[in-house]
């Protein structure tokens, strides 16, 4: 993709793509800590059987609300093919192999694309901190399918949002912690290890951490 055209900016895309009511009009914040870009990583003890063990990537956090994906757990019985087919996409020979995962609890009918941001759709797609971007048009779907798009892509079929204030009560709860994003974590192969991983870029063993919160 040409350097001159730009993605479209987080409020713009969130705004586009039918995001506002909910969230209201999102922006980046200088009021509190930005965590767009950043894991979302769920305390063994938390209560919601739809995030145990999950880990979140948040693609646009503000004082106004929150939206992000669940990146490590996966469609039942759904594959890339079979959703490509559904959607009267072509595959050539070149398809891409693409996990199809649980982005969250809201809007399973609609998707999205969290990849690598060397791949830009100036109608539909965000830019996120930590070079990624998230793209929920077609035309990836179809790039994808023909072996092109961008480098490193994850699809997830809905997403996880909060409304204004929401997570970050949750995490001053101790429901969550977060850290810093990896592409490799992000993007791996092992969804059973993302979670155990991603509590090691904050140097917490996932064992002893276990422990502890059975013994709460």
């Amino acid at each position: 993709m040409e350097s001159h055209i730009r993605a479209i900016t987080p409020r713009a895309w969130l705004a586009r793509n039918g995001f506002g009511g909910q969230f209201g009009n999102m922006k980046n914040s200088d009021e509190s800590k930005d965590l767009s870009g950043k894991f979302l990583i769920a305390m063994p003890a938390m209560a919601d059987p739809r995030f145990e063990r999950s880990v979140v990537f948040l693609c646009s956090h503000s004082s106004e609300g929150t939206m992000g994906i669940i990146i490590n757990k996966m469609m039942p019985d759904l594959g890339f093919a079979t959703l490509l087919d559904q959607l009267e996409i072509a595959r050539g020979p070149s398809v891409r192999d693409v996990g199809v995962h649980f982005g969250g609890p809201v809007e399973h009918g609609r998707g999205f694309v969290l990849h690598s941001d060397d791949f830009i759709d100036p109608n539909g797609t965000m830019v996120i901190p930590g070079g990624f971007a998230m793209t929920a048009t077609q035309g990836i779907l179809k790039a994808l399918a023909q072996g092109s798009g961008p480098n490193q892509a994850l699809l997830a079929l809905g997403y996880a949002g909060w409304g204004p204030g929401q997570l970050d009560a949750e995490i001053m709860r101790n429901d969550w912690l977060t850290c810093d994003a990896s592409d490799k974590i992000v993007f791996a192969r092992d969804n059973g290890g993302k979670w155990a991983a991603a509590l090691r870029v904050l140097g917490v063993d996932p064992i002893t951490l276990s422990a502890a919160a059975g013994r709460a």
